[in-house]
């Protein structure tokens, strides 16, 4: 299947700090993959170049095969819709009037007819309906998390893009969330997803990507990147790698039995 957005070769410098160093990467429609990796490796970083925010200083990106410098703005806005991190806005304005920016790409077209339509369905989805004519900056950060989320579902685009959605939110929302973003996979869409949980990256993910350093250790299904092996190097901790009971879903957790001893240490010989 081809590729509706395509990264070659990508780096990305901050300074004299090489965040990004020579990474591909394919996003297809009809998939989650999720980007994972220690901290500061450029998880964020190559999400907001896929995204068209952060321009490469070499390589290449291209969304439906068109590089993302050919695209006007609000064009791309239709084809991709983006949550970042950080929930700010610097207006108090209620929540369902940032759920209703989500529809702002849509202006003059056919389908601004459905915005009420859309923006109902998203919030319900999301949960936030109770919130509507709350100040979006009295929100809790899991509320903000939803609301926002609300607005990306809103936008209706074919490729969703989230930085690290599920952080401030709680068990039964996390799940909801990646629930929401697997059901639009199914229907067709193109889901890219920054994630620290391991475990509920491989519960939801088709595919993975493990970054280190800037570069791609690992790629492929939950089960093929998540060897403890790899893990442990890469996030430099002991880590084991078990399966669930019933799903076989791979469960990622802290070896605490060699906690104490450095992962340099568990990978030489045992001098006795």
């Amino acid at each position: 299947m081809a590729a509706v957005a395509q990264v070659r070769g990508v780096t990305v410098s901050f300074g004299t700090h090489r965040v990004l160093d020579g990474v591909d990467l394919d996003l297809h429609a009809g998939e989650v993959l999720a980007l994972v990796g220690p901290n500061g490796t450029g998880k964020s970083t190559l999400l907001a170049v896929v995204a068209g925010d952060l321009t490469p200083e070499s390589g290449s990106v291209t969304v439906h095969g068109r590089p993302l410098g050919d695209w006007r703005l609000q064009a791309l806005a239709r084809e991709r819709a983006v949550l970042t991190q950080e929930q700010r806005i610097s207006f108090p304005f209620p929540v369902r009037d940032v759920v209703e920016m989500g529809r702002a790409p849509w202006r003059g077209r056919p389908e601004e007819d459905l915005d009420d339509l859309e923006v109902a369905a998203a919030m319900q989805t999301t949960e936030v309906e109770h919130l509507a004519g709350r100040a979006f900056g009295s929100l809790s950060g899991g509320e903000k998390g939803r609301a926002s989320f609300a607005r990306v579902l809103a936008q209706q685009t074919g490729i969703l893009m989230l930085d690290e959605p599920t952080a401030a939110l709680d068990i039964g929302h996390q799940e909801t969330l990646l629930a929401t973003a697997r059901q639009r996979a199914l229907a067709g869409a193109a889901v890219l997803v920054v994630l620290h949980d391991l475990t509920l990256a491989a519960a939801h993910a088709d595919r993975m990507v493990l970054l280190e350093e800037g570069r791609v250790a690992a790629s492929g299904s939950p089960r093929e990147v998540l060897d403890a092996a790899v893990l442990t190097r890469v996030y430099r901790h002991p880590v084991e790698v078990v399966a669930h009971p019933r799903t076989g879903d791979p469960i990622v957790l802290a070896d605490r039995t060699d906690a104490a001893r450095p992962v340099d240490v568990l990978t030489q010989e045992d001098p006795c």
